[in-house]
């Protein structure tokens, strides 16, 4: 892959009426779920980005037939639980960490062997999380030592027995890889985490018909258990806008000055929208229209106009509704008013890249008062030295696109590196930045 570069010019006022690429979480899992349902699923909204066409090639490895995706509408024909085939080769999940770890719940309960491998960054990524609660199912799982991939997983005359599985770390995905595997399982399969994640598995689960139960245990603690030996059946699913894809945009909106934009279509699935309330405890003027469900899940247009920001504390409880967006909420912070806190995000030291550590060296790069935590970070917004700066993204799609909204306050102009890997999430993102206002070229 050649290095492709972003070259920023400060500046811009945000307008028009968008919509986003499909929600990529939804995506990975329509696949999924439509290749061990019964019968026919059609989907309309995929996002065809690398990490779901990795998922989406494993599946048609396993002989399940798939037609697309053709403009964001895909067709595959389900094999049920049972009805997977053993590929002929390791199967590639690219970049993808949502593939790899959902993927090693369905293959633990197959009864064929089999092997997951990625690239350099997935590779170094932490498989253990979800290849222990496995192990207690009963799956035989090798990984590479510190638990990374290539991860071989050994079907053979297996059975995976019932679990009550008690997250160390609230992760969606370990949480979604336990239940898929306990869709195998010879009884009840539950997974308790410390505090809510999103809940997409669920939803679809009970969508093509499959019962998961979910249970408060208290203010932090959900509990979702369902029975193995069911069945899915095939249905139509139309793939909301990926709100950590609108989130870039929010944000666009929410620091310059002027701006007035609509975002159409968001998926506004309650365990996702912690980008939200965190902008609107900044001040931002946000307001949710044409309110409908689609598949199980809610969806709505976003419409956000200017308004004066202020630093917050941001709030614990909301951190993990918000995982995947903190990188654009630290350049947001870098506009606001006053010094934002944000704690509890260890979990941010563990994604594609450190992205506590490379936001913050970003950040500084480009003159804002950015102090990195173990947990976390202090910005003091409001303030910014004029300084020229080329920005190492770290392979991190998220990175490039945050530093890229960065621009519209940024004093000078700014160079991303290495920006190649946003085509894994949001192939169109430079596209549609510059059509509501911002200048932005490719290199």
């Amino acid at each position: 892959m050649s290095n492709v570069k972003f070259k920023v010019q400060p500046g811009g006022t945000i307008k028009g009426r968008i919509r986003v690429p499909g929600d990529k979480s939804i995506s990975h899992r329509s696949i999924m779920l439509g290749a061990i349902a019964e019968g026919t699923t059609t989907v309309t909204g995929f996002l065809e980005g690398a990490d779901a066409l990795a998922t989406l090639q494993a599946f048609k490895d396993m002989g399940v037939q798939i037609e697309g995706p053709n403009d964001g509408n895909v067709t595959i024909k389900g094999v049920g639980l049972r009805g997977l085939k053993k590929p002929e080769k390791p199967m590639d999940m690219g970049n993808s960490g949502t593939s790899t770890r959902l993927l090693a719940g369905i293959l633990a309960g197959q009864n064929f062997d089999c092997e997951l491998i990625g690239d350099a960054s997935l590779s170094k990524r932490p498989m253990k999380r979800v290849t222990d609660p496995l192990a207690e199912m009963g799956a035989k799982i090798e990984t590479a030592e510190g638990g990374t991939l290539p991860m071989k997983i050994f079907g053979e005359g297996n059975t995976l027995k019932s679990i009550d599985y008690i997250l160390p770390m609230a992760s969606a995905q370990v949480k979604s890889c336990v239940l898929l595997a306990g869709l195998y399982a010879d009884g009840q399969v539950c997974a308790t985490e410390p505090a809510p994640t999103r809940d997409h598995t669920e939803r679809m689960l009970n969508g093509f018909g499959y019962e998961v139960k979910s249970e408060k245990l208290d203010k932090q603690r959900m509990k979702a258990c369902l029975q193995g030996g069911g069945k899915l059946t095939g249905r139509h699913i139309d793939v909301p806008s990926d709100i950590s894809s609108a989130a870039f945009f929010m944000a666009a909106a929410a620091v310059s000055k002027g701006s007035d934009l609509v975002i159409e279509h968001v998926g506004m699935n309650p365990t996702r929208v912690g980008i939200i309330d965190i902008l609107k405890l900044m001040g931002a003027n946000i307001e949710l229209e044409n309110f409908h469900e689609v598949g199980g899940e809610p969806v709505a247009d976003v419409h956000i106009r200017y308004a004066p920001l202020k630093g917050i504390h941001i709030p614990e409880n909301l951190v993990a509704l918000a995982i995947d967006e903190f990188p654009v909420l630290f350049v947001v912070a870098a506009s606001a008013e006053g010094q934002t806190v944000l704690t509890g995000a260890e979990e941010l030291r563990v994604k594609e890249s450190d992205r506590i550590q490379v936001m913050a060296d970003a950040l500084i790069a480009i003159g804002v008062d950015a102090q990195p935590t173990p947990d976390g970070m202090v910005i003091n917004g409001g303030v910014q030295k004029p300084q020229n700066a080329e920005i190492q993204s770290h392979h991190d799609h998220r990175i490039s696109m945050a530093m890229t909204i960065a621009g519209l306050n940024a004093v000078s102009e700014i160079v991303i590196d290495d920006c190649a890997n946003v085509n894994t999430s949001f192939p169109i993102f430079v596209d549609l930045i510059n059509q509501v206002g911002m200048q932005v070229e490719v290199i």
